[in-house]
């Protein structure tokens, strides 16, 4: 059973003024969002119209269809091949690697790897709409490409990003979005996102604590800051489920609290996506709220340089 924010096993992090405590206790917890999802002024200069803004604000998130060109997907899907070919890249440690295959499934910090990553983050069709949604300047928390090959792209359970991002990064607040770009069609059987939509209203809290290092293993399978199955159902029933399909070179921006996932890809159709996640200056990661120690910087970063 899922309980509620204030009952007496979840008092000890409560007691420490923070909000979003997680990983403490025998219980889960439901504890609704008091932060807004758009801190910018909706009628803000930048890429996003009012609508937009709108149903970011409402369901946590939003598609921008066609936010590249056929020919920028084409050069960008040439970079991630590139990349997942690289030796080099592969021997590194930001390289992750399939556990039931020796496919590539994600590669950390790509934008200090890949030129052409590093200007797509600077593009303003990019980083204007996360002035927007953040309403500050903003930095690159996380970058990093997905790789879904066919017949075997592993999937990501259920998780709300926020959830880990503050147990072990130390964000402090779910101040923080992410763009998740298409290099390959999605369609609904080739392990697409899905997301909850409005769930990012409610943090869900999770049960286990974190162990040292944790990094070492989620990356590839994470188990420790994933919901229990009555939570998950309990969300469900109340949001449903939204299927993120499009062709390559749409993007959907998600907030950092979105429950989302994804399942195994084994179709022969893969799916590939360049994955920016902005953090505003102003949400700056402290020491971790429920982990021993912050996880290395190529995964959470703690340089706020703002993006220009």
């Amino acid at each position: 059973m899922t309980a509620v924010a204030g009952s007496d096993d979840l008092t000890r992090p409560q007691e420490t003024g923070d909000r979003y405590h997680t990983r403490v206790s025998r219980e889960p917890a439901f504890i609704e969002r008091v932060e807004p999802t758009v801190w910018g002024d909706p009628g803000s200069a930048g890429m996003f119209g009012a609508q937009e803004l709108a149903a970011h604000s409402r369901d946590g998130f939003v598609q921008v269809p066609d936010l590249l060109t056929g020919d920028e997907v084409a050069f960008h899907q040439a970079e991630l091949d590139r990349l997942a070919n690289d030796p080099a890249v592969r021997a590194d440690e930001r390289c992750v690697i399939e556990k039931s295959s020796d496919e590539v499934r994600s590669i950390f910090e790509v934008h200090r790897i890949s030129a052409a990553v590093a200007r797509l983050v600077r593009d303003e069709r990019v980083l204007s709409r996360a002035r927007q949604i953040l309403g500050s300047d903003v930095y690159l928390h996380q970058s990093r490409i997905n790789y879904k090959p066919g017949f075997g792209g592993g999937g990501f359970y259920w998780h709300s990003d926020f959830e880990t991002w503050h147990a072990e990064d130390g964000m402090p607040t779910p101040r923080a979005v992410s763009c998740s770009i298409s290099l390959t069609d999605n369609h609904p059987y080739n392990g697409c996102l899905m997301i909850m939509p409005g769930s990012h209203r409610t943090f869900v809290s999770c049960v286990g604590e974190t162990p040292a290092d944790y990094y070492r293993t989620s990356l590839t399978e994470q188990e420790i800051g994933t919901p229990d199955p009555d939570s998950i159902t309990a969300m469900a029933d109340r949001h449903g489920i939204a299927m993120m399909t499009g062709r390559a070179g749409s993007a959907t921006w998600f907030d950092s609290n979105c429950l989302h996932g994804s399942g195994d890809n084994i179709t022969p159709y893969s799916r590939s996506n360049i994955f920016l996640v902005f953090n505003s200056v102003e949400n700056a990661c402290v020491e971790p709220f429920y982990a021993p120690k912050p996880r290395p910087e190529y995964i959470g970063a703690r340089d706020v340089t703002p993006v220009r």
